[in-house]
């Protein structure tokens, strides 16, 4: 459960920042949203625990650098739109080219404790625990993140888009120191 908490603080704070744009929120929006950040989530730790020895030097070298374009661009994007945009025409989240950039950028660090993961050979039953408790935080995680950003964005309007932007590069500056 741990383990799953930490990893998925950043698909909290990504989906907090993303959904301030959202005038209108609902399960309908939600749930794919919150399913696919769960999925990616998972799918990266299990990746990781599979093929833990090839990915141990290449991803060493290269997931901070992954994690902090995606989030930059994600967050460059949606700090553009809030800058350049006089017209209420948000960045929703709910694109499927954002949704999975984001999934990806806040799941890098997934993969790397797959990775360990696959090297400390846990038992089987612990693996399966795991796994099934990073899919249903996560999940938890972009919920609440998302009604919370929503409700962030009706009080603070672009405000909280321009915020939320810059966090969202601030986070991908903080994966490269």
């Amino acid at each position: 459960m741990l383990l799953a908490l930490s990893l998925c603080a950043d698909c909290f704070a990504v989906t907090t920042c993303s959904s301030v744009t959202l005038r209108e929120i609902s399960w309908k929006k939600v749930a794919p949203i919150a399913f696919a950040f769960g999925f990616v989530q998972t799918a990266f730790i299990v990746a990781g625990w599979l093929f833990g020895d090839i990915f141990v030097g290449l991803v060493e070298h290269i997931s901070k650098w992954i994690g902090f374009l995606l989030l930059l661009y994600v967050g460059g994007s949606m700090l553009l739109k809030a800058i350049v945009n006089k017209e209420e025409k948000p960045l929703e989240l709910c694109g499927l080219k954002n949704v999975i950039l984001g999934a990806m950028a806040t799941s890098v660090d997934a993969l790397a404790v797959g990775i360990s993961l696959s090297m400390s050979q846990p038992e089987a039953r612990y693996l399966i625990s795991c796994f099934g408790s990073v899919f249903v935080i996560t999940i938890m995680s972009v919920i609440a993140g998302m009604y919370s950003g929503q409700a962030l964005g009706k009080r603070l309007g672009r405000i909280a888009e321009i915020i939320g932007g810059i966090v969202l590069i601030g986070i991908g500056i903080s994966i490269l120191i």
